[in-house]
């Protein structure tokens, strides 16, 4: 790494930053320059440079910038730590990676034999597959895999058409001016809180990457019919929201 200082506009450009991204970092207390110069230019030091690939790394690794401030700023954690941890996540997206081209081979397959599979839903299969992949940790899918097995196909249609009738249910409540605070309201959550556990078997790491997977992507929300506004009052009704 050089150990001549980097001008602001210099360090963006080099990492593909923005300086305004470099002004927010310095604002949030994340990033400061080393030094300035006389005239007032951020001037970042090899430290400093050094710092930003922990930062970027442990984005890429789903860490909030409040979670990044507090790791960096904890005695004893060291650059080593964040690629190691960096090294970790990246084997498991490429083994991810490996797998879905697999799954996209054999839909290949399919296709070319001939079969009666529509090619609006194969886009949709790859479509989830994808975004299932992108959110879930092996370890993730191999949990949920083993309990959908488990549970059966009919089980599974089961728990879709108790998901659905709960939407409706949800989405009437809110038309008809239910309070969320309110007894009927909170059955409602009560109801939306064991599918959930169903589904993820009560393990709070394949709930947040449930919930990321919503949060990040609207087109999947609105397939299953998922509206923002219901997820809301469904937090006010179990006390999560204000």
């Amino acid at each position: 790494m050089r150990s001549a200082p980097l001008k602001v506009g210099d360090l963006a450009r080099q990492t593909g930053l923005s300086v305004r991204t470099l002004h927010y970092y310095e604002e949030i207390g994340l990033l400061s320059p080393s030094h300035r110069t006389a005239s007032g230019h951020r001037m970042y030091s090899a430290g400093d440079v050094a710092r930003l690939q922990q930062i970027k790394s442990l984005r890429e690794l789903g860490f909030s910038l409040e979670q990044i401030s507090a790791c960096l700023d904890e005695e004893g954690f060291s650059p080593l730590q964040t690629i190691e941890l960096h090294l970790s996540r990246l084997r498991e997206q490429i083994a991810l990676e490996q797998k879905l081209c697999a799954r996209l081979e054999g839909l290949a397959r399919v296709l070319r034999e001939g079969e009666d599979v529509s090619v609006e839903q194969l886009l949709q299969t790859i479509e989830v597959m994808t975004m299932i992949e992108k959110y879930y940790t092996p370890e993730q899918l191999a949990e949920l895999k083993q309990r959908a097995d488990a549970l059966g196909p009919e089980k599974i249609r089961e728990g879709e058409d108790a998901w659905k009738t709960l939407f409706e249910d949800v989405k009437a409540a809110m038309a008809a001016g239910t309070d969320p605070k309110s007894e009927a309201a909170r059955a409602l959550a009560k109801r939306w809180r064991e599918l959930v556990e169903a589904f993820t078997g009560k393990n709070p790491e394949i709930e947040r990457s449930l919930n990321e997977m919503y949060q990040n992507e609207p087109g999947l929300r609105s397939q299953v019919g998922l509206d923002p506004a219901m997820c809301e009052f469904i937090a006010k009704a179990t006390g999560k929201a204000s």
